[in-house]
């Protein structure tokens, strides 16, 4: 038939090639294939990539612009900038030095052979590597990476504040009005009037219908305007649970009954957060120190002051916090423009509880000075000892020690305090009479403690490696997560990046209880006692910046 296509299949093909003695070599020689032609390579053709690249460049391009220069210009300036800046803070505190040697902090080998006479015996291989840690305070290339960063977080705080304010309003004006007694008034005269003498057998449009008929308006309760006259505040627990010690809590107290609340910020993820309350609403009182059973004013809201309520009195609060009879909680930033406006219209008569807390802090700061010339260079060592010790000696979990383990670890740790000041401090912290002591409080009273600011950043480290919030971190997650590459040794190619990791990892071990694992408290303890040798706040902000990245 015309015009269809027939298939022949390979088996026909194969029978016919062999009935005419076809072979495949046969086949082949009589239909060779037809293979594309391949020019010949002329070499001679064939130029230098320098000749070639010179032809190819055309003639009439455009002349180049000046954006390159500026933006070179614009960032070479602030480099310069910054280093001047750091030369002259780093000239200054360098002053008292006459000496034309080489900076010591630019080889810490040559720091212990040369200069430092009097602790050179005293210090440890251990002393030495933590000394390391410090270094990061010497790159003058990240003082703009710091404005930055500032920035941001300046902004979030903002907006972390917008949330917890807008809900703490929202929970407490709905709540005073649905509670207001003045509700059931009308419903009551209704009732009386149009009540059936079978309340069972009433129309429903008769019964008591709550929700429907509550008043928005009333005379008795909270109003807008009374709740924002407030102080806001941020705060944190003390405590060595990592998981606990690294909530965020803000908190509010109002100016027209002298009550507060507390509320917890959680964020998960990125975009999503949430609100809700830790400390409901009240009239509270001190429950610790000089001023226990006096109700919390105006003036006890400060950053670095101290609020305590009993655990048993909050029956919401997380089991880990109620295992504590008390719940500290540290002031950690205030809005310093609201208290102040307030502060000027309230007045408040200082008493004797006052001058005998100012004498308290004396005491507090004499010890303090006279350790703090005895931990010179070797906070790391000894502050990551005494936690790690104290842990050991409370075998029954809660924190307490009694007189003589305090006197015994001062001893072991060859920390001189006088009998004198030791039974003064004694008086002050054994304020309940039980004969015992939280041993992080004792730590915190004779050693000192970092100021907020810094503290602030040692929980944002810990909270970037403990995303599981679990209050601990293993060995292998720090491991991976420090980074040296921006060490002044590693730029400068005296040490390797894995050299300075491995320091930092066996002074961090040596104040661990367990080998594979580190909790907050150690972690805290390590940088509080590389705290003490470190003078200025942005130094110690960029020893902490520079490996974790916060």
């Amino acid at each position: 038939m015309i015009g269809r296509a027939w298939s022949i299949p390979s088996s026909t093909l194969e029978y016919h090639g062999l009935k005419h003695g076809w072979t495949s070599k046969s086949w082949a020689i009589q239909n060779p294939p037809s293979f594309p032609v391949v020019p010949r390579l002329d070499l001679g053709s064939l130029v230098d990539s320098d000749e070639e690249e010179q032809d190819v460049i055309p003639e009439d391009l455009p002349a180049t612009t000046g954006n390159y220069k500026q933006k070179y210009q614009h960032c070479k300036t602030e480099m310069e900038e910054g280093y001047k800046q750091y030369s002259q803070r780093n000239a200054e505190k360098t002053k008292s030095n006459t000496t034309h040697q080489p900076s010591p902090r630019n080889n810490i080998e040559d720091k212990y052979a040369q200069g430092e006479g009097a602790f050179t015996g005293d210090l440890t291989t251990l002393d030495r590597k933590a000394l390391l840690q410090q270094r990061y305070a010497d790159s003058p290339c990240f003082v703009q990476l710091r404005g930055r960063k500032s920035d941001a977080e300046i902004v979030a705080a903002e907006k972390k504040k917008r949330t917890v304010e807008e809900q703490v309003m929202i929970d407490h004006l709905c709540r005073a009005v649905i509670s207001d007694p003045e509700q059931n008034l009308s419903t009551e005269k209704q009732e009386s009037a149009f009540i059936l003498l079978d309340s069972n057998i009433a129309p429903l449009r008769l019964r008591k219908r709550t929700l429907h008929e509550t008043k928005i308006r009333t005379h008795s309760t909270l109003t807008e305007n009374m709740l924002s006259h407030k102080v806001q505040f941020d705060g944190r627990i003390i405590s060595r649970n990592g998981r606990d010690a690294c909530r965020e809590l803000v908190g509010f107290f109002f100016i027209h009954d002298q009550s507060l609340t507390i509320y917890e910020y959680r964020q998960f993820g990125k975009n999503r957060t949430n609100v809700l309350p830790f400390i409901q609403k009240n009239i509270y009182s001190h429950q610790r120190g000089r001023r226990k059973g006096k109700q919390y004013q105006l003036g006890d809201f400060y950053i670095g002051a101290n609020l305590t309520f009993l655990s048993c009195d909050h029956p919401t609060l997380p089991e880990s916090i109620k295992e504590s009879i008390l719940l500290i909680l540290r002031i950690t930033n205030i809005d310093q423009i609201a208290f102040d406006s307030f502060r000027n219209d309230s007045v408040e008569h200082e008493d004797a509880t006052t001058s005998q807390e100012a004498n308290d802090g004396l005491v507090f700061k004499a010890i303090q000075d006279e350790l703090k010339k005895q931990l010179h260079k070797k906070g790391v060592r000894i502050l990551t000892g005494l936690g790690k010790y104290f842990q050991q000696l409370d075998k029954k979990g809660n924190g307490l020690l009694n007189k003589s383990d305090f006197k015994q670890a001062l001893k072991v740790f060859h920390l001189q305090v006088s009998e004198k000041d030791f039974e003064s401090l004694w008086l002050i912290l054994n304020d309940s009479g039980n004969g015992k002591v939280d041993y992080g409080e004792f730590i915190r009273a004779i050693i000192g403690e970092m100021n907020e600011y810094r503290k602030s950043f040692v929980r944002k480290a810990f909270m970037k490696l403990d995303f599981n919030k679990t209050g601990s971190v293993p060995i292998m997650d720090i491991r991976k997560c420090y980074c040296a590459k921006k060490h002044p040794e590693v730029i400068s190619g005296r040490s390797t990046e894995e050299e300075i990791k491995l320091s930092f990892l066996e002074t961090l071990k040596g104040a661990c209880s367990k080998s594979d694992e580190v909790s907050y408290g150690e972690f805290e303890d390590y940088y509080e006692g590389l705290s003490v040798g470190v003078e200025d706040d942005e130094d110690f902000v960029s020893i902490l910046r520079t490996p974790w990245g916060v």
